[in-house]
Parts: C-alpha cells; sequence; structure tokens
C-alpha cells in the first residue's frame, strides 16, 4: 500500500500498514500490539488496525479510550 493510498483508505490497516506509517519494524507492531500498547482488532489469527486509531494514538489522544476486541472468525 503507498503511503498516499493510506492517507486516502478508511480500510484496515495490516501490521506491515502501521510499521511503514510510524516507520518501525513489523515485529515492533505485533509487540506492541500484543502487549496492548496499539489499538487492533484480532480476527482470527489475524491482527488489524484501525487507521483512525493508530493516527489519534500518533497524535497523543492515547490508549485510554481504546480496547482491543477479539472477533471470532465463523
Amino acid at each position: 500500500m503507498s503511503e498516499h493510498t493510506m492517507i486516502e483508505t478508511n480500510e484496515l490497516w495490516t501490521a506491515e500498514d502501521v510499521a511503514r506509517f510510524l516507520k518501525t519494524s513489523r515485529s515492533w507492531v505485533y509487540h506492541r500490539a500484543q502487549a496492548g500498547q496499539l489499538p487492533c482488532v484480532k480476527i482470527g489469527g489475524l491482527l488489524r488496525f484501525d487507521p483512525g486509531a493508530i493516527r489519534a494514538l500518533v497524535a497523543g489522544d492515547g490508549l485510554r479510550r481504546r480496547k482491543i476486541v477479539a472477533v471470532e472468525s465463523a
């Protein structure tokens, strides 16, 4: 996903997308998400990230109002 597309879309991001946006490694993203430090949605065994929540975190809104939600696949 290009950086321009990342700014325009409201689709959920992958760990790779978040890593690119934050300029970190993908493993850093996974570790922080599993520790509850990055807001994410777990869909089956996959982690997905709401771009708005990641941007809010970067803007300083923090995690006080964010939850990690597990969604079981059918």
